[in-house]
């Protein structure tokens, strides 16, 4: 069964939030081995999950074992691969967490080998609800593709796409809450100065957010319309300086993760 035994090369956050969904679920591996070049990286992994092994500065150690998390920013990918690929087991399956690294680079970096996924990584998978895209190469079955999605089922929803879109997926789902979560942190701290309780500024942003989501994707009428429901618009004056601010920040983000 794939992912009784895995490894991750680097142990930051990608490998934290992955760990603490399966742990939420109660689901996680019999064997975990994370590596990183960070001692202090390690110590924050092994206090919250003192069952991992932590080896510092050991890649081969987490590349050894039989699911390989690639949890590494893409300029240190190149130098990491070369270092791995003779630790490969051959029935092993390397996860690539990173974008811009195309499933035939990473072959090419990892000498051929090429029994790789990529997956864009959601924060919210911490909690088991995130959105995790995944695309496969043609060397995986359809049974080690069924498996690899069913253990990553605690993280939340993992669908198959097409491995030309994840980099909008990164800029898009991965990177997407940095663009909200701020704002919604501000509404609950003017919640709570306009002489709500803690507990209700947390619940009604809360609930305000998940409901105006779903009337915009699940309502069936236009944005337009779903946008005009509310008449008095505080911040409309700032929507366009708005509009163009995510613009000129996220279509060259994607342009150089595509490049």
């Amino acid at each position: 069964m794939v992912g009784q035994a895995i490894g991750f090369v680097g142990a930051g956050r990608v490998a934290r939030i992955i760990l603490g969904g399966l742990k939420k679920a109660g689901r996680m591996p019999a064997k975990i081995v994370a590596s990183d070049v960070n001692a202090d990286v390690l110590k924050q992994l092994k206090s919250a999950f003192p069952e991992a092994q932590t080896v510092l500065n050991n890649n081969r150690e987490a590349a050894s074992q039989d699911l390989v998390f690639l949890g590494l920013h893409p300029p240190a990918m190149p130098g990491s691969l070369a270092e791995i690929k003779d630790s490969l087991r051959p029935g092993a399956i390397v996860i690539s967490l990173a974008p811009k690294l195309s499933i035939a680079r990473l072959t090419e970096g990892l000498a051929g080998f090429d029994r790789i996924a990529r997956l864009i990584p959601n924060a919210a998978s911490i909690i088991g609800e995130g959105y995790n895209p995944v695309a496969f190469s043609g060397a995986l079955s359809l049974q080690e593709k069924e498996q690899i999605v069913h253990l990553l089922s605690p993280l939340g929803k993992c669908p198959e796409v097409a491995e030309d879109k994840l980099e909008a997926y990164a800029v898009v789902t991965a990177m997407g809450p940095t663009y909200l979560w701020f704002q919604w942190h501000e509404l609950r701290n003017l919640a709570e100065s306009f002489g709500m309780s803690a507990k209700e500024a947390e619940t009604g942003v809360a609930e305000m957010v998940a409901g105006a989501i779903k009337t915009l994707v699940g309502s069936g009428m236009p944005a337009d319309e779903v946008m005009d429901l509310i008449p008095v618009k505080p911040l409309g004056e700032e929507e366009a300086n708005i509009k163009a601010m995510y613009r000129a920040r996220l279509e060259p983000l994607y342009k150089k993760l595509k490049g």
